[in-house]
């Protein structure tokens, strides 16, 4: 990585000016904020723990400890990648607007709207998993505690309360949100070193590293040790999502063109170390692998807690756990109404003059804030009659945000040296990690829309490439219909007016 001053004598209102918009939401957060911004959503004591369960079924320890190294490696080119081209542009249209700029002018619009689209589908399906994943932990932990029955209709209920929470804390502005932010990561940083200590110095029985790292479990139905092996790798890569949100926030960052791409590259590896040694303290703490498996909280890494440390300390830790996917959550419906807010800013969502309004009190975008909430609900709705809607849910999460992230940098490659660098950049490496990036990418869109149980039911298929083919069907047909004649043309779609401060 190189830094380079060549376009940093700009401010960074000027260098967004150049981009072609008016400084309109508040400039207040640090490059320590903006990286726990993208830190916070991908959150190892979020993603890893509420697929876990599925990590023990499609492959098992093995697949788990593996697939994390793997998986990991394999972001963090796709991170490098979009660090450079956030360099570049940094500006709260992120993905969208990196496409726009970088493809060829006759199909820069039509490049650039169904980049928006996808980026917008990643971001709900994101917000959805993660309350959604904080709602059933909430759940098992008042299971726990209270003998509460956890059902289907239940957690859907906790999962709308969770939603609203985090909608009231982002409608309050951006100081509070930069702030939780910035508790977020040393809540994580301790989190996972005391519940990892405890998992590895209390319990009097510990798995062998033979089972950890060899052990191979399939409870998928499936006969193909191969196929499941590529299926247990969401677990993984739906973890390592949400640090696009780095660049959604550089209109609200200092030093933008540095403090985004660092910000994604950095929560992308203090990420991969983090969640495996999170994964190693779980997974050797594991006491009854088919009690855990079948464990009636419905969360096995709650079940570890308490069979390994027994009911008081496990539930304490299940708390640090849940207040992690909390924040979590929040930071969350942060980044995806930015994206909301910068994607109707140029017309592209149905009425669009509503969600990019701005509170002239506070200067954040409320109404967007709550569009993401609401989209992020309906989307976790079908749990109530789909048994594998979680996964379903991650599964667009993954395919919606990684085809957003990787079209820019297909554009980047195929623009060579004609591609403006900013500040940050890869040098003589880039090209290759954009290669590696775009290849893994195509790979993990196929895989994870394939089904994930057999026998394949009206209960148990997995409704991603039903959600992806909606979305693109309708992109599609509006693009046809109406936005290619007016989509990012400076004649037809004004920039809305600035808020005065």
């Amino acid at each position: 990585m190189t830094d380079d001053a060549r376009v940093s004598g700009l401010s960074d209102e000027e260098r967004l000016a150049q981009l072609g918009y008016t400084q309109v939401l508040a400039r207040r957060m640090s490059a320590f904020s903006n990286y726990a911004v993208s830190f916070t959503i991908i959150s190892v004591l979020s993603g890893c723990l509420t697929l876990y369960l599925f990590g023990m079924i499609t492959g098992g320890p093995a697949v788990i400890t593996w697939g994390w190294v793997a998986v990991g490696l394999m972001t963090l080119f796709v991170g490098l990648s979009m660090a450079e081209i956030c360099s570049a542009y940094p500006t709260s249209a992120g993905l969208y607007f990196w496409a726009h700029r970088l493809a060829p002018p006759r199909s820069a619009a039509a490049w650039a709207w169904f980049t928006g689209w996808f980026n917008v589908l990643g971001q709900v399906a994101v917000t959805a998993g993660i309350d959604f994943g904080a709602a059933s932990f909430l759940g098992a932990y008042l299971n726990l505690q209270f003998d509460f029955e956890v059902t289907p209709g239940r957690t859907v209920l906790l999962f709308a309360a969770i939603l609203v929470l985090h909608g009231l804390l982002n409608t309050f502005g951006v100081r509070i949100v930069a702030f939780l932010n910035s508790v977020s990561v040393w809540w994580h940083v301790l989190g996972v070193a005391v519940i990892v200590g405890a998992l590895a110095l209390v319990p009097d029985h510990h798995r062998s590293t033979s089972f950890v790292f060899t052990k191979f479990v399939n409870e998928t139905g499936w006969g193909s040790g191969f196929y499941v092996v590529l299926l247990g790798l969401l677990m993984a890569q739906y973890t390592f999502t949400g640090y696009d949100a780095s660049a959604h926030m550089t209109e609200e960052t200092h030093d933008a063109s540095t403090a985004g791409p660092k910000g994604i590259v950095r929560s992308i590896w203090t990420s991969w170390i983090a969640g495996f040694v999170l994964l190693l303290g779980f997974t050797y703490a594991i006491q009854s692998y088919d009690k855990e498996l079948a464990s009636p909280t419905g969360a096995p890494p709650a079940q570890i807690l308490l069979d390994a440390l027994g009911a008081t300390t496990g539930k304490l830790l299940l708390l640090v756990v849940i207040g992690a996917q909390l924040f979590c959550g929040m930071a969350s419906v942060t980044a995806n109404s930015r994206m909301i807010y910068a994607f109707s800013r140029d017309g592209a969502l149905p009425f669009s003059r509503v969600w990019h309004t701005v509170s002239p009190r506070t200067r954040t975008p409320v109404a967007a804030v709550w569009l993401a909430a609401l989209a992020a609900l309906a989307l976790g709705l079908p749990y109530l009659i789909n048994s594998t809607a979680y996964a379903a849910v991650t599964s667009i999460a993954v395919i919606g945000l990684y085809i957003a992230y990787v079209i820019p940098t297909f554009l980047r490659i195929r623009k060579g040296a004609a591609f403006e660098r900013g500040p940050w950049h890869l040098g003589r490496w880039s090209g290759i990690v954009g290669i590696v990036s775009v290849t893994w990418v195509a790979v993990i869109t196929v895989l994870f829309m394939l089904p994930q149980v057999s026998p394949v039911t009206w209960k148990t298929f997995n409704y991603a490439p039903a959600a992806v083919l909606a979305v693109l069907g309708f992109a599609a047909a509006w693009w046809l219909a109406s936005a290619r004649r007016w989509f990012l043309n400076p004649a037809r779609t004004p920039a809305p007016e600035p808020v005065e401060k």
